[in-house]
């Protein structure tokens, strides 16, 4: 989404719905520790938090920063959680 020059709310929110169902099967099944869960529900808050902001017309240069800080913890979570982004992303329809 960084490499886009426009990011719009409605997009954001999808990964929000996404990464909530997601996060949850992958809880459930026990794929993932529930620190790992709590850990990237805050990445998901943080995409929520942007798309807010864009309904309430925050410059995209703005959106692009919060976006760039919001990457940076999900590598630091990552870090922390290997193999946490491959489990969600895996859940995703080719």
């Amino acid at each position: 989404m960084l490499a886009l020059p426009h990011i719009d709310a409605p997009s954001l929110k999808g990964e929000v719905h996404y990464l909530a169902g997601r996060l949850e099967q992958l809880r459930v099944q026990r794929s993932i520790t529930n620190e790992a869960y709590l850990d990237a529900g805050a990445i998901q808050g943080a995409i929520e938090l942007v798309a807010n902001m864009i309904d309430m017309g925050v410059p995209q240069t703005e959106i692009q920063e919060h976006l760039r800080s919001t990457l940076h913890r999900a590598n630091r979570i990552e870090t922390k959680h290997p193999g946490l982004n491959w489990a969600v992303e895996s859940g995703r329809a080719s």
